[in-house]
């Protein structure tokens, strides 16, 4: 291992280590949040929390045209060029942009809020609600904005502190907002409100946060303005259309639940979707953090490019891992601790999804290379048939296995793309996978797959007792390999301990 691989990994695990520290917590705040609103809400109301989001975050990817990405691609690259002047011009363009968008999305959810209720609910009793959300979506869209600035000038601990701030404020003020409602007899009327609050808090925080950031000020001319929005928009509206057919499918998957089973059913799915993408979340969150921007400083360089696609891939599946298999061990125990016990039947769609998002930790660095290479025509067809391909899975499983037909949808949707995305990639840069990941694939595909079967062939005691051994084994396995890979002194305190505990540094590492 080369010098330069030796600190990609120990960057990825530091970067991994700030933003999903934050994630814990905003993990913690999760659970005191879903647990409150499962109480307050019940199953219908969350199905209704669902929902409601799901419209908000359409309206802001329409609105918000991409820049959140595109933005965080034009600063990593102005940084990297050095030219102050450049920079100034990049954020303040961005800043502007993010308003006027914001602005815009607010005001056309606002007139649209009838059809949209009536598309939404067959009915217009829903059209005040959805009017109410336009503040949602224009505070998302300033948020969005700030946080892009934060995140393309690698500013990854503010960016953590910024989550972390943003969850906390959301989360106190989200419940006493429903609480509130709840008292009165009408917690369901509190879910709008409690949405508009979170998006408020976060606004506040990005907003202190890049305030820090400091810029030349300058003036630009009407060419200069004109030239700096054009190249924000350009990958921006691949971006926008992206992000909007990811959100589009969602709001359409969540529409084919409540009109095929209906509103219990949908919270069901909320819950299992939230659930299933709560710990790969902070692995997710990790790689567009600080990954990304690394990526697109590297993207003319197709070897280098594909060497950090395949360690950030391998330290992900080490992270993942044992993170899928407890949860597809403990899923009764994960949806009575953040929910309830009403909340049973999403259990299997909780499984059937951990499957699903084992595979998206494969191939989302896979994805990162056409980002970085600006390949837009390339991302926005695989993005476009991948969400037709989920929405129609979705449409076709549900009739046929009840409402976990969705959680299997997601699982094939994931085997179809990994496979899709690895012959695009290989394609654009020669991506091929490494032998170490190779390896790891043949590890955790049959011990996953075994933690998955045992569901179903063995006695829940039994069943809970074996997939408890293979968390462990695959956990202090992993812990293992990523000692090999960085230094012992590298890594964050906690991870020191837990390798002194299990005594698992190897020989050569300093303990």
């Amino acid at each position: 291992m080369n010098k330069t691989g030796k600190h990609t990994y120990g960057q990825i695990l530091k970067s991994s280590a700030l933003i999903g520290g934050s994630s814990v917590l905003n993990i913690g705040f999760g659970i005191v949040r879903t647990k409150v609103m499962a109480l307050l809400l019940g199953p219908t109301g969350v199905g209704l929390l669902g929902v409601y989001w799901s419209i908000s975050e359409v309206a802001r990817g329409i609105a918000g045209m991409g820049i959140n990405n595109s933005g965080v691609r034009q600063i990593a690259e102005a940084v990297g060029s050095g030219d102050a002047q450049r920079l100034a011009r990049t954020v303040m363009t961005l800043r502007r942009v993010a308003f006027y968008s914001g602005a815009l999305g607010a005001l056309l959810l606002l007139l649209l809020s009838k059809p949209v209720s009536w598309l939404t609910f067959g009915d217009g009793r829903h059209v005040g609600a959805v009017a109410l959300l336009s503040l949602a979506v224009f505070f998302g869209d300033v948020s969005s904005g700030q946080g892009a600035l934060v995140q393309g000038m690698r500013r990854i601990g503010d960016l953590a502190r910024m989550n972390v701030l943003g969850a906390f404020y959301g989360t106190f003020f989200s419940i006493v907002i429903v609480y509130f409602y709840y008292r009165r007899g009408v917690a369901e009327q509190g879910v709008v409100p409690s949405l508009v609050c979170v998006s408020a808090m976060s606004i506040i925080t990005s907003w202190w946060f890049a305030r820090k950031i400091k810029v030349d000020r300058i003036r630009m001319t009407l060419r200069q303005v004109v030239r700096e929005t054009s190249a924000l928009l350009k990958l921006g509206v691949v971006f926008m259309a992206s992000g909007l057919m990811a959100m589009g499918a969602a709001y359409l998957v969540r529409v084919i639940v409540l009109r095929k089973i209906g509103l219990e059913a949908a919270g069901y799915y909320q819950a299992a979707w939230a659930l299933g993408g709560l710990y790969i979340g902070f692995i997710l969150q990790a790689m567009g953090a600080d990954f990304y921007p690394r990526l697109t400083a590297v993207a003319n360089d197709n070897a280098e490019c594909n060497r950090l696609v395949n360690e950030q891939a391998e330290v992900g599946l080490l992270l993942a891992g044992p993170g899928v298999i407890a949860t597809l061990t403990f899923a009764p125990l994960v949806i009575g601790l953040f929910y309830s016990a009403s909340f049973g039947p999403a259990v299997e769609i909780l499984r059937w999804i951990c499957l699903g998002m084992m595979l998206r930790v494969a191939s989302w660095p896979m994805g990162f290379i056409l980002l970085a290479k600006g390949e837009g025509g390339f991302f926005f067809w695989t993005e476009l048939l991948s969400n037709l391909l989920f929405v129609g899975l979705v449409w076709v499983s549900i009739p046929v296995f009840g409402l976990k037909g969705t959680g299997i949808a997601f699982f094939g949707l994931y085997v179809l793309y990994w496979i899709g995305i690895y012959f695009v990639v290989r394609r654009v840069s020669g991506f091929r996978w490494s032998a170490a990941n190779r390896r790891l694939g043949l590890l955790f595909v049959p011990l996953v797959a075994a933690a998955f079967a045992g569901w179903y062939f063995l006695p829940r005691s039994v069943e809970m007792a074996f997939g408890a051994v293979l968390t462990l084994l695959t956990g202090i396995y992993s812990l293992k390999m990523v000692c090999t890979l960085i230094p012992l002194e590298r890594l964050p305190p906690f991870a020191q301990k837990a390798v002194r505990f299990f005594r698992s540094a190897p020989a050569n590492t300093p303990v």
